[in-house]
């Protein structure tokens, strides 16, 4: 069996947080440029990935703290999806050739931080796994992440208000 290793992704696990990383976010909108928050409404936010696959790799996070989507009321995991599609176009408008979109819901799921539900929207480029990637278990960035995030924020402002 082979096994994949995400080492970046070391600080979902080791991070020292009393409390819910999406409920501290959600709770200071007053940091949400520090925290790249690209968007909010009364229900769920937009934020940056802190250890995205790809740049541009954004979470849509209900402010509630609840596990899984069957927890979540209908009105709220409907405004959750359709601020999913305009994300999608906020992507492409960006330059993504594609978009991948999911959660891991819990902790067998695979999701990083199983206890509050999010979905991931991840921009996708033809060729952006490359031999380094598949190889060398490296990623590399050509672009700066407060750049990638004042950029989002600009469309998503055109998108979403």
């Amino acid at each position: 069996m082979d096994f994949l290793y995400g080492p970046w992704r070391e600080g979902y696990f080791t991070d020292d947080c009393s409390e819910c990383v999406f409920c501290d976010i959600s709770n200071s909108p007053s940091n949400d440029d520090k925290n790249r928050v690209v968007f909010r409404n009364k229900d769920l936010f937009i934020v940056m990935n802190k250890y995205p696959y790809t740049p541009g790799h954004i979470l849509i996070i209900p402010h509630m703290h609840l596990d899984s989507p069957e927890k979540l009321p209908k009105d709220i995991w409907l405004n959750m999806f359709d601020i999913a599609q305009d994300s999608v176009k906020i992507l492409y408008e960006y330059g993504a050739n594609g978009i991948n979109m999911g959660m891991n819901i819990k902790s067998a799921a695979g999701a990083g931080i199983p206890q509050h539900l999010h979905l991931h929207v991840l921009p996708r480029w033809t060729g952006d796994t490359n031999f380094i990637t598949s190889i060398g278990n490296t990623r590399v960035y050509g672009v700066d992440f407060d750049s990638i995030y004042n950029k989002i924020k600009l469309i998503a402002k055109k998108h979403l208000g």
